[in-house]
């Protein structure tokens, strides 16, 4: 017996398309993994979706290599002397991260399109 190949997934809906990417964006709230899942899966299945999910994804990926510099950092000079203020940093950091996450998702959701004041292209 031979097994059928698998079908492709349908395209997403116009609404459809426009939540995922909102999605993606809203997900950086919670951190990379979100991004990187929506993205992924329906990177194929919806134009909007590609490309805001792309964004979304380099966003997250440069705020956490910034992270886990600042808490390596943080950690080393903890040590020696002040350290802390690279905890303190990349608190901060996070919270950037979780309003400009919402902010894009927000115009997202509204039709719009956004891209983050400060992200490294990685994912092209």
């Amino acid at each position: 017996m031979t097994t059928p190949a698998p079908q492709p997934a349908a395209p997403l809906t116009e609404a459809e398309d426009k939540q995922w990417a909102s999605f993606a964006h809203f997900g950086g709230v919670l951190g990379i993994l979100p991004s990187l899942i929506i993205w992924l899966i329906f990177k194929d299945r919806g134009t909007k979706t590609n490309v805001e999910g792309k964004e979304a994804l380099n966003f997250q990926i440069t705020v956490t290599i910034l992270q886990v510099v600042l808490y390596v950092l943080g950690t080393i000079l903890a040590i020696v002397f002040i350290g802390f203020l690279f905890y303190f940093l990349a608190f901060v950091v996070w919270v950037a991260m979780v309003i400009f996450s919402i902010l894009g998702g927000v115009k997202v959701n509204g039709g719009g399109s956004y891209r983050y004041p400060v992200s490294v292209r990685l994912i092209k």
